[in-house]
């Protein structure tokens, strides 16, 4: 089987036109063949490593989840996936453990939240982006404490946000409760479900 029909079977079989050196290199190929396909117009470099198809649709959270692997998409970001926002995020904002750092985190167009290595893991779900990939979000409980954890809130987010998860049906209110005491939001949470429940 010739290069270009390896590359072509690895798209294919893709399903979102997204191509690694890691997958190039495990099929024998070398990896300046990817360059070629560039310089080409076949296909174009996303980042280090992560090559996209130039027919396909750039799905921006997948791609930034594949980048970066250890960030979680969170707060305003986390609630307009999960339904809980109608306003598209102007930046998605990802949290990372504290000590996580690269270079290339700065030049992105992306909010960084960092916590401590105990308040990062809890809460994280996997999840499909709008275009149906497989991404890391908080779930809704971590979500709710997050914005509520930060100076610059938007209160008419969160105030929508609680309204509707005050009356949702698969609210959880110990799971709220307990991650709001492990990010030491207790006070605010109790504060808005005794208005809103």
């Amino acid at each position: 089987m010739k290069n270009k029909e390896k590359i072509d079977r690895i798209l294919e079989l893709s399903n979102n036109g997204i191509i690694t050196t890691q997958q190039i290199s495990s099929s024998g190929i070398h990896r300046g063949y990817l360059q070629k396909l560039v310089k080409e117009g076949q296909l174009y470099r996303f980042s280090r490593g992560l090559y996209v198809c130039k027919d396909a649709w750039e799905d921006d959270f997948y791609l930034l989840q594949l980048k970066y692997g250890k960030g979680i998409y969170s707060h305003d970001t986390a609630l307009y996936l999960l339904g809980y926002s109608d306003r598209t995020p102007a930046q998605y904002t990802m949290t990372f453990p504290k000590g996580y750092n690269t270079p290339s985190l700065k030049q992105e167009n992306i909010i960084v939240k960092r916590v401590i290595p105990k308040n990062y893991s809890f809460g994280i779900i996997e999840f499909k982006s709008p275009c149906g990939n497989p991404i890391f979000i908080y779930d809704l409980e971590r979500t709710l404490c997050d914005i509520l954890r930060g100076n610059d809130i938007d209160i008419q987010i969160v105030v929508s946000a609680m309204k509707k998860y005050a009356t949702s049906s698969s609210r959880n209110i110990h799971k709220l409760m307990h991650y709001a005491e492990q990010l030491h939001v207790k006070p605010k949470v109790l504060h808005y479900m005794e208005v809103l429940l």
